[in-house]
């Protein structure tokens, strides 16, 4: 009888690190099996709105995402059943036509700002994590991103910024630190906090029990 897979959530605010903590463990695991979910292909389809009116979304709002299919996909994946993730086309502002299809692994990494603020979710992790960087590296991150990979401008990051993501990140994502079983600060930077997360997955794969 298969094993019950591991969840891991890893949380924190816009560009603080996640995916290269995310990657690091990724790295660790990719020939036991393991599965990245990432919340960020999770935003609510909007094809039913005009163009103007997708500008007008606030991502960085728990009411963004569509997070009961996101539940009912790690659902899915526990009881070892394959899923079509969705994607995310950040040009349009809506969900692609195209899917992902994804099999059922041994360790699966729950991503995004907000991985840890519906009860629901945290629920089904047996490992929360909370990234921790300072706001002004958040900022400069988000811009090199956002104009590289998301067709934006930097003034139009920067408004952004401003109007929502911060307010959001004081308002949702900051408090969900609390929840979190480990704080890394620095992201990927932080070795010491990487090596200990990866022993205690290996610790959880090998014993099949929390300890």
């Amino acid at each position: 009888m298969n094993k019950r897979p591991v969840v891991i959530g890893i949380a924190g605010g816009s560009c603080s690190g996640k995916t290269s903590v995310t990657r690091s463990i990724y790295e660790v695991f990719r020939e036991h099996s393991v599965v990245v979910i990432e919340q960020d292909y999770y935003y609510k389809d909007q094809s039913h709105m005009t163009f103007e009116e997708r500008l007008e979304t606030n991502y960085d709002h728990p009411l963004a995402f569509d997070t009961d299919l996101l539940i009912d996909h790690v659902n899915k994946l526990l009881n070892r059943q394959a899923i079509d993730k969705p994607v995310y086309d950040y040009v349009h502002h809506t969900r692609a036509e195209e899917v992902i299809h994804v099999e059922p692994k041994d360790v699966i990494i729950v991503e995004g700002i907000l991985v840890l603020e519906d009860e629901r979710l945290r629920e089904l992790m047996d490992i929360k994590l909370f990234v921790d960087t300072d706001p002004d590296l958040r900022i400069i991150r988000r811009i090199q991103r956002d104009i590289k990979e998301r067709g934006r401008t930097a003034d139009s990051v920067i408004e952004q910024y401003l109007t929502a993501v911060r307010p959001m990140h004081n308002m949702f994502i900051e408090p969900t630190k609390r929840y979190a079983d480990v704080i890394i600060p620095e992201g990927g930077d932080n070795g010491v906090a990487i090596d200990l997360m990866v022993t205690k997955i290996k610790t959880i794969l090998e014993t099949d029990s929390i300890v």
